[in-house]
């Protein structure tokens, strides 16, 4: 799915305030989502300024129920919540893990999306969870990775960076050993280094986390819809049909789909 980065001016100015916002979507013909354009598969930018992957084919089911045009903005990791509570997107479709934290600031849909955190480093740096005692990890800055790693492993050295294409960069350079994402993010910065097989990604997982859709708190309708465009999407088949396309066994990235969207993610 390839289509047009929002217009600049949609990153300065807040969307029009509207006491529902299912209506306002509506009435304007456009759904502007969120998503990282930093973190293929879900999320990169074409040569052409277009985004695709997983996140935006899974924002477009929502937009083909609603009736309207779908527009993404490319948002930093750190202020995915920032930008939806400041009316500047109608939704984050962006790899954003449902916390209880997170749930306090917004309403999020069923998980579209399950998978755990680990690490990218050389093989054999990193063979067990005490290793990461004494590291240097470079990680996305405002992600739960970030926040998880900090918890589990005090005494490392975290290093926060913009995005992991950053992060990968500094470990590329030697000024961190390895970094810290979910595995997916992981596997994809993986594909694109030209000496790959000289890394590996860690057998041990961090956390389990589901990735939820985000609306702005007091949007019960918006929600619903939501959550029915992704269950239908589960009972019709097209939920699996994107997942094989980004993660299916001919991809960079193959994984084992281990969840159903609405199965109490």
């Amino acid at each position: 799915m390839r289509l047009l980065l929002s217009f600049a001016l949609l990153s300065l100015f807040p969307l029009a305030a509207h006491a529902d916002l299912l209506d306002d979507v509506k009435a304007r013909g456009q759904l502007v989502v969120g998503t990282n354009a930093d973190a293929p598969p879900f999320g990169f930018i074409n040569p052409d300024k277009t985004i695709s992957g997983y996140d935006v084919d899974m924002a477009t089911l929502v937009a083909k129920k609603l009736g309207v045009k779908l527009v993404v903005q490319n948002v930093d990791p750190a202020e995915r919540i920032n930008f939806l509570r400041a009316k500047k997107v109608d939704m984050v479709a962006a790899m954003l893990t449902k916390t209880a934290e997170r749930e306090r600031l917004v309403d999020f849909s069923y998980g579209y999306f399950v998978t755990g955190q680990r690490v990218l480093a050389r093989k054999g740096r990193y063979p067990d969870l005490k290793s990461l005692e004494s590291s240097t990890i470079g990680v996305a800055r405002g992600t739960t990775s970030e926040a998880q790693f900090k918890q589990l492993f005090p005494k490392a050295t975290l290093v926060s960076m913009d995005d992991t294409q950053a992060a990968a960069n500094f470990m590329a350079a030697g000024k961190v050993d390895g970094i810290t994402a979910d595995e997916p993010a992981l596997a994809g910065l993986q594909a694109k280094m030209a000496n790959r097989q000289q890394y590996e990604i860690s057998v041990f997982s961090l956390s389990t986390e589901a990735y939820g859709m985000a609306v702005r708190k007091g949007e019960p309708r918006m929600l619903k819809l939501i959550n029915e465009a992704l269950q239908e999407s589960e009972q019709n088949g097209e939920a699996v049909r994107i997942f094989q396309r980004w993660f299916g066994p001919n991809t960079n990235v193959p994984l084992v789909r281990f969840f159903k969207i609405g199965g109490g993610a």
